[in-house]
């Protein structure tokens, strides 16, 4: 399992959202420490829990941590799934952020998907 330190650069949740994707685009099980350190609050938001939910629901991972405020999180994904994707941010979150989690895993699926992300902002 590959650890990434959520402090590093400037801490914020692009960390987070690219270890994802790069995890479910090579199957690879990775634990993201630290958070969001950076950031007041730290630690898990609501948009930050729709993409790990997004990365959750294409390929099947399994997940621990994923709870609001939590700073760390580990996330084993299975083989990434084409298809169809309902995504709800909930709240005022960028809908942008979080297809940004599953737009290369789902690009190398073999097979065609649909997302449709719905959230307050873009």
């Amino acid at each position: 399992m590959i650890e990434i330190d959520g402090a590093t650069g400037e801490g914020g949740g692009q960390i987070l959202r690219t270890a994802l994707s790069l995890a479910v685009a090579r199957q690879q099980p990775v634990r993201v420490i630290r958070v969001r350190a950076n950031r007041k609050p730290p630690g898990l938001r609501a948009q930050h829990l729709t993409s790990i939910h997004a990365a959750q629901l294409i390929s099947g991972a399994e997940v621990v941590g994923a709870t609001p405020g939590s700073t760390s999180l580990e996330f084993t994904p299975g083989a990434v799934r084409a298809g169809e994707y309902p995504l709800s941010v909930g709240t005022a979150g960028s809908t942008s952020l979080v297809l940004q989690t599953v737009a290369l895993p789902l690009a190398l699926a073999g097979g065609s998907s649909r997302v449709t992300v719905t959230g307050g902002t873009h």
